[in-house]
């Protein structure tokens, strides 16, 4: 009996005091136990009662509810009725609704493929116009092949700068003028002769220009073949400058100055721009570069020249002209006086008929309101004493007899 079972907190418990402790405990438990018997048993009673009274509650509530349920199916029929004409007026609103939508959607769906339709047409009118640029662009690729092609062969190209050099001057001055593969007294033949009024030395052109030289300079793709090129350019060039110098300036012959025709202004350009020792060594060479439009600047100028020649020529005829010319104003200006004193007089005249025409109203006026009085007689008779009759011979003659 004395024997520990466990030790709690320090105290050893024995056998004996675990075995009292389990009966104390079973004691309070029974005790809990039976109250807690006598509570329910007291708690039941009391949900008995509460559960009678309910069930009273819950009748009172049934009745009240049947009574509330047939007012409910009441306020639903009338509820009901009132739905189903609203549904109705609803459906017709919708109906109605839904037929302008339908129209307009309609309307719109007809707009859209009208637009559709005439913006496609549009379409089609670019593209045919983008089809028509297609076909000029590759007519104008085989024309700038074709003209690549001409400027690559020498004779060609010869001929090229030839016919823009004719076009130009052909157009620009009269046909005595000018004349194409001139031939000098050496033999020695230019492309393009001007001549000048009074002076019998023509001015010559040569339309032909060393074109392989400023290519390679163009397409030079290092610096050296860039230099290699520069050099090339400067002997021909050049060359054909000293050779346009020995064969067209001929003392006495020719004009002073001889016009080197380039048919390419970029060519030109590139020139000026970039190689100002070959253009220096022209003008000391008495030759002179010309661009397309410097050429039909000259050819104005020229044209010019040869218009005030021919003005000077004519200068006696001018002048007789002009003293005709001169006459005939003076008789234009003594006509218009006689036509500004007829109407001088014609002005007259109306004037003195409205006159007579307002005498002719008052008179028409005093009749209708019967004024016959002396007064107005002596009045009428003055006036017409006051007035003055117009001179027969101040009138044309159309007008002298019917005055008289």
């Amino acid at each position: 009996m004395d024997q520990v079972l466990f030790v709690l907190g320090g105290y050893p418990v024995t056998l004996l005091e675990a075995g009292a402790c389990a009966v104390a405990l079973g004691l309070l438990m029974l005790l809990a136990l039976l109250r807690a018997v006598a509570v329910g048993a007291r708690r039941n009673a009391q949900e008995a009662d509460e559960q009678a009274r309910r069930a009273e509650d819950l009748e009172e509530q049934l009745a009240a509810l049947a009574r509330t349920q047939a007012e409910t199916i009441g306020r639903v029929q009338s509820m009901a009725e009132v739905l189903a004409q609203r549904q109705g007026d609803l459906a017709r609103a919708v109906a109605d609704r839904l037929d302008a939508s339908s129209h307009r959607v309609g309307e719109s769906l007809a707009r859209s493929a009208e637009a559709t339709h005439e913006n496609l047409s549009r379409l089609n009118e670019r593209l045919a116009v983008v089809e028509q640029a297609r076909v000029s662009l590759g007519e104008l690729s085989g024309q700038v092949m074709s003209l690549r092609e001409t400027l690559a062969n020498k004779q060609a190209r010869g001929a090229f700068g030839e016919g823009r050099l004719q076009a130009i001057v052909a157009d620009g001055l009269p046909r005595d003028s000018y004349a194409f593969q001139h031939t000098l007294a050496s033999g020695r033949r230019a492309d393009c002769a001007i001549f000048l009024p009074g002076d019998g030395r023509p001015l010559l052109i040569d339309s032909k220009f060393p074109l392989e030289a400023i290519t390679a300079f163009r397409e030079a793709a290092t610096p050296e073949a860039r230099k290699q090129a520069e050099t090339r350019l400067k002997g021909d060039v050049g060359k054909h400058i000293g050779d346009i110098a020995e064969r067209y300036l001929v003392s006495g012959e020719t004009q002073d100055i001889a016009l080197m025709f380039v048919p390419s202004e970029s060519v030109f350009g590139e020139l000026h721009e970039h190689f100002d020792e070959v253009i220096q060594r022209a003008f000391r060479a008495r030759v002179i570069l010309v661009s397309p439009s410097l050429l039909m600047l000259a050819v104005q100028v020229v044209q010019a020249i040869c218009k005030d020649a021919r003005m000077r020529e004519q200068a006696d005829l001018i002048r007789a002209e002009c003293g005709k010319l001169v006459a005939d104003v003076v008789r234009l200006r003594d006509r218009v006086g006689n036509i500004a004193r007829h109407f001088g007089q014609a002005s007259e005249d109306v004037a003195q008929a409205l006159t007579s025409a307002d005498k002719i109203a008052r008179r028409g006026a005093r009749i209708e309101q019967l004024e016959f009085d002396a007064d107005t007689g002596a009045e009428s008779a003055a006036t017409e004493r006051a007035e003055p009759l117009p001179d027969p011979l101040s009138l044309p003659l159309g007008r002298r007899g019917a005055a008289q």
